[in-house]
């Protein structure tokens, strides 16, 4: 231990400084220096190592599976280093694209470094300190009588109505910044408050005001014996974390919808519409009582604190994003936390043979033109062989091209309309894209959703029951419509009153996640002093009670 190096780590750090290296990382078989044994779950990842802070407090485990000195050397390592004017990182060497996340600048691993205790690293402990006091404030909330969570609602209203001009001005800011950023268009559609969205706001939310009361509500009761009665109860889930891009006024929706259910809420919008939900947030936070704590909602401003907070799986109880496919697959490869949402928008629209074709066209107009943005809006349009070259779809898809739609063909469809062949029905082309394709019959079509759709809002379009009946029940998406447009897969036009999102999970909420997909069930047993010993003398009545 008194010699010149003793492992891998001490002899890596006398390389660093012999080349006056950079950078130093060391590469473990966990994700960095934790507050105790990797294995404890009361033990907490330090994300930027302060000797004076840490090094006392830090509670070594084991030795290292595939090293000789453990964690404990490669500490003493890096602060050697980082002494000597060469930063190092600990991180682990099993996670994918390490030393590139490491270079980057991400924040993965434990960094040393000699200027660490002038830095402020209070937000290593932010995004818990967040969490903790959104669920403390949400048990304030339930506490509240329903009347009374009823007038936040009512207040958060009058507010957002009251403070329209400030709103407004706000996402003006953010829309000319992100024009002059050079953003596509359909995300600046998707960021842009129009006139008259903060009135529909506010009436949204007054509707869910008016929404029966969902916490405590009882879904059954239960004689189990004489005088010992089971009920299943509604109960918040506790702490949301909602992930979201673009859209300042999903924050407000899904605020709503917290409140009413009872739960704590954090918020990470993107970084195109900061100062929309900066004003927002500050706007209904604003009218929260100090009974229940303005932290019941945080907003979470930096992206550095998401990787924090996907890891407090002991706080957070449901992440919710909202977003791109890459965004809902990146956070539910980076969390333990139950995740509720959906990763494409693949919406298909079937014509059958008997279908009204005016109808027709009205529904697909409306399911590929009203937003074409929006996740419910249709990217697939699947025909029945038999329309093929008939004047009633010849003018449907007219009608499309003059709306600007680009129609992309399968391979039947390239073949016999000559339209640009579809690479895969897998595409991710631009929202005004949609893909054409002939099938045989009813089966056929439903099969075709199976294998390539997104589980999301598929239609038929149809006069035959029969088939109708077919589709609904054998198409495996979370919505499925017969002769109505897409675009209705959306909570407010549900009578939701709003929606965090739309689920294609099948765990435990499914299509737009309203009120009822942000609770679960709680069991209550009351008796007089019942023990079970062995069953003896206990008769079990399991008689149905009325509620």
């Amino acid at each position: 231990s008194s010699g010149i190096f003793w492992d891998n780590d001490s002899l890596a750090t006398l390389l660093a400084q012999e080349l006056n290296a950079d950078l130093l990382i060391m590469l473990s078989d966990v994700e960095g220096l934790y507050s105790g044994p990797p294995s404890d779950p009361q033990s907490k990842i330090i994300h930027t190592y302060i000797n004076e802070k840490h090094g006392k407090l830090i509670n070594f485990g084991e030795k290292s599976r595939v090293g000789r000195g453990g964690m404990q050397a490669k500490v003493a390592a890096a602060v050697t280093a980082a002494s000597k004017g060469v930063p190092a990182v600990i991180a682990s060497g099993f996670a994918i694209d390490s030393i590139i996340k490491v270079m980057r600048g991400e924040k993965i691993g434990t960094l040393f470094h000699n200027e660490a205790n002038f830095w402020d690293c209070s937000k290593e402990v932010t995004s818990r300190e967040m969490a903790v006091s959104a669920k403390d404030c949400s048990r304030h909330l339930q506490n509240l009588s329903s009347e009374e969570r009823k007038k936040i609602l009512l207040d958060i209203a009058d507010a957002l109505e009251a403070n329209e001009d400030l709103i407004l001005s706000e996402n003006e800011a953010d829309l000319a910044a992100a024009q002059d950023a050079g953003y596509e268009k359909s995300l600046v559609a998707r960021m842009t408050l129009k006139a008259g969205k903060i009135t529909s706001l506010s009436r949204s939310i007054r509707e869910i005001a008016d929404m029966e009361d969902p916490i405590s509500h009882t879904l059954k009761r239960t004689e189990v014996a004489k005088d010992l009665v089971f009920e299943k109860t509604y109960c918040p889930l506790g702490v949301l974390l909602i992930i979201f891009e673009s859209r300042p006024d999903a924050l407000v929706q899904i605020a709503a919808l917290a409140i009413r259910s009872g739960n704590g809420l954090l918020l990470k919008g993107g970084k195109e519409a900061m100062r929309s939900n900066t004003i927002l947030h500050k706007v209904i936070t604003g009218v929260i009582p100090d009974v229940v704590g303005k932290k019941l909602i945080g907003l979470v401003k930096s992206k550095d604190e998401i990787a924090d907070l996907l890891k407090l799986d002991d706080v957070i109880d449901l992440v919710i994003p909202r977003g791109s496919n890459k965004l809902v697959s990146q956070i539910k490869a980076a969390t333990k936390i139950p995740v509720l949402g959906h990763a494409d928008g693949i919406c298909h629209v079937y014509i059958d043979k008997s279908a009204d074709m005016d109808m027709a066209k009205r529904i697909v107009l409306d399911a590929k033109v009203d937003y074409p943005a929006a996740c419910n809006a249709m990217e697939t349009l699947l025909v029945h062989k038999d329309l093929n070259k008939t004047q009633g779809l010849d003018d449907l898809l007219m009608e499309l091209a003059n709306e600007g739609v680009v129609i992309y063909g399968g391979p039947v469809a390239h073949d016999t309309l000559k339209v640009p062949k579809v690479d895969s029905f897998h595409h991710e082309y631009s929202s005004m894209a949609c893909t054409l394709e002939f099938v045989d019959d009813v089966q056929s079509a439903i099969d075709h959703i199976n294998r390539y759709g997104s589980a999301h809002t598929d239609c038929i379009i149809t006069t035959d029951k029969k088939s109708a009946d077919i589709f609904l029940q054998q198409v495996d998406s979370a919505a499925v419509f017969h002769n109505a447009s897409t675009r209705f897969c959306d909570g407010t036009r549900f009578g939701l009153g709003a929606e965090v999102g739309i689920s294609t999970g099948r765990i435990h909420a499914r299509g737009p996640v309203g009120v009822d997909g942000l609770l679960t069930t709680r069991c209550i047993l009351r008796g007089s002093g019942q023990v079970v010993n062995g069953d003896k003398g206990v008769v079990y009545t399991h008689r149905e009670l009325p509620l």
